[in-house]
């Protein structure tokens, strides 16, 4: 049995993209064109089980991760998830152990959902872009209907079963403005773990324009050193965000969780419902479909040339201007998918919200480095007695 040379995470996608919302901003509805329209977006059974085992076999670690997006994936039912973990148990091996993550909308969720999220362990990502009034403008249902008061239900929900939920929260050109009144909400309803995304839809065949919803480089940068700032002042030890704690991270030279900050990328690719093997999320496209694992199988997939050097190029195609910043080492050119600007010396590939990751990162650095210094005086081996 062979297994992948490095930990991976596969966005496996059991429903394609169908959602039963519309939000505004979405950039994987318009996947279906993709595939022929008669082409029913479900995971057979066949090639949920074949995934299931070529995930397990491939990986290296001895905690299996198996995340399920979407689209949506609750719209499959909870007997198809009883199905996924029934597989899993099937195919586990004695000495290794598996995780399951959801990444939801939250309006399907009620107990029976809760409870079995509940008794598998399963960890749950719960998109909700703040308070009612900035929800609402973007993330609603087929039919323009609001969905805030669905998500904060299934959320009650969630907590009411002590399932641990991480906040995704779509960082748009609306609620940008403002950062306090997004992150106090996500405080009022005791949220615990928080990851801020920000919205960028690059307008095709242009130089560097994005669509009105993306969110303004300079406005990315301020909305985080907005909430860094009372973050800092209140509540470290009390609520994680996912760009705090990346940040964090440089000052005990551990390497980023987060992908967009890794130097290379590449080991988040995508399982679609027919068995397609994307790149990354956001490059599902014919450019980047590098087989099926009908007939190859995924630890191939993940270790083949196209892969391996899609991830290298996002270090390889880094902008000198890049290369010799101060806070290169928190960002390193941060998602490939937005890099589509130019330097100042006409050199591509510049991310289109790097002003607002420098701001911010600059921003943070004497936090970081005042960790650093206290970790490593705590960490150096007293000079009379080295052995502690």
């Amino acid at each position: 049995m062979v297994r992948a040379s490095r930990e991976f995470q596969v966005f496996v996608k059991p429903i394609g993209p169908v959602c039963n919302l519309n939000c505004s901003y979405c950039y994987y509805l318009k996947k279906e064109h993709l595939y022929p329209k008669a082409e029913p977006f479900r995971m057979p059974e066949e090639i949920l089980e074949e995934y299931i085992i070529q995930h397990i076999e491939a990986s290296p670690e001895r905690v299996i991760r198996f995340s399920w997006h979407g689209g949506e994936p609750t719209l499959l039912g909870l007997d198809y998830f009883h199905k996924i973990v029934a597989l899993q148990r099937r195919h586990q091996p004695p000495d290794q152990f598996i995780a399951n993550g959801i990444q939801t909308n939250g309006v399907l969720l009620d107990e029976a959902w809760c409870r079995f999220f509940a008794a598998e362990g399963f960890t749950v990502g719960l998109s909700l872009d703040g308070p009612k009034e900035i929800h609402d403008r973007f993330r609603v249902t087929k039919d323009q209907k609001p969905t805030h008061k669905q998500a904060i239900r299934g959320y009650k929900l969630l907590r009411k079963h002590h399932i641990y939920t991480d906040i995704l929260c779509v960082v748009n050109a609306y609620n940008v403005r403002f950062p306090l009144q997004v992150y106090r909400f996500f405080k009022q309803i005791n949220a615990r773990y928080i990851n801020f995304l920000p919205m960028v839809e690059h307008q095709p065949n242009t130089e560097g324009a994005v669509s009105s919803l993306s969110v303004p480089s300079q406005a990315w940068g301020t909305f985080l050193c907005t909430i860094f700032d009372e973050w800092i002042d209140r509540d470290i030890g009390r609520v994680k965000v996912q760009i705090f704690e990346e940040a964090a991270r440089t000052a005990f030279n551990q390497e980023h969780s987060l992908c967009i900050f890794r130097p290379t990328c590449g080991d988040i690719p995508v399982v679609e419902h027919n068995g397609d093997f994307y790149s990354c999320d956001h490059f599902v496209d014919t450019e980047h479909q590098l087989g099926n694992i009908k007939e190859t199988q995924l630890v191939k997939l993940l270790e083949s040339p196209a892969q391996i050097a899609f991830g290298k190029a996002k270090l390889e195609t880094l902008p000198h201007y890049c290369r010799e910043c101060e806070v290169k080492v928190m960002c390193n050119g941060a998602c490939p998918k937005d890099r589509f600007l130019k330097t100042r010396d006409g050199e591509q590939g510049l991310n289109y919200l790097c002003a607002g990751y420098k701001r911010f990162f600059t921003h943070c650095q004497p936090f970081v480095s005042m960790v650093a210094a206290q970790w490593s005086k705590e960490t150096k081996p007293d000079p009379v007695n080295p052995s502690g």
